[in-house]
């Protein structure tokens, strides 16, 4: 039950953060893209209290970010954020639970694992919300969305996440 609860805890924090995180941006989208706030606290929320909580974290920010302070805006971006982000902290939570020596290498590769296969997600609910065809998802909206514009975060979150994990494990509050 203790633990329940402090995963609970944990998950709420950085929900909130989830929600706060966003204004660091100005709410301007391109740096919102750029950086991608409402990532580190499902990443986090994976590698310190599990899939479980990381998924329902992930699914649950961007709507209700929408739904609170309108951004990102619900169709298609908040839909497809939602997916995206379940993904995230479903598969950084699965890999690393499962992994054998909690080790940085193994945060390494549930992280990086997450991130490619989150972004794939996110590319095919794109599809499925705005259809194919002239005017619709295309693979240079993909790479743009996916890759390019998002490399500054993904550099972001691959020093930060891993860094403030260790911390946390160094403080006694984080068994890696």
């Amino acid at each position: 039950m203790k633990q329940s609860t402090k995963q609970l805890t944990v998950s709420a924090l950085l929900f909130a953060l989830g929600l706060v995180l966003p204004f660091l941006t100005g709410q301007i989208p391109q740096i919102g893209n750029m950086l991608l706030p409402m990532h580190f606290p499902v990443f986090l929320c994976a590698f310190l209290c599990g899939w479980q909580y990381a998924l329902f974290l992930g699914f649950l920010l961007p709507i209700c970010r929408s739904m609170i302070f309108g951004m990102p805006h619900m169709f298609p971006v908040a839909i497809a954020m939602a997916f995206e982000l379940a993904a995230y902290g479903l598969i950084a939570g699965l890999i690393y639970g499962r992994s054998k020596q909690k080790s940085t290498a193994s945060l390494y590769i549930a992280l990086i694992s997450a991130m490619i296969l989150g972004r794939v997600v996110w590319g095919i609910v794109e599809v499925l919300l705005l259809g194919i065809g002239e005017n619709a998802f295309t693979w240079q909206m993909f790479l743009s969305g996916a890759l390019l514009e998002a490399i500054p975060g993904i550099i972001l979150q691959l020093i930060l996440i891993p860094g403030i994990l260790v911390a946390l494990r160094r403080s006694g509050h984080f068994p890696l």
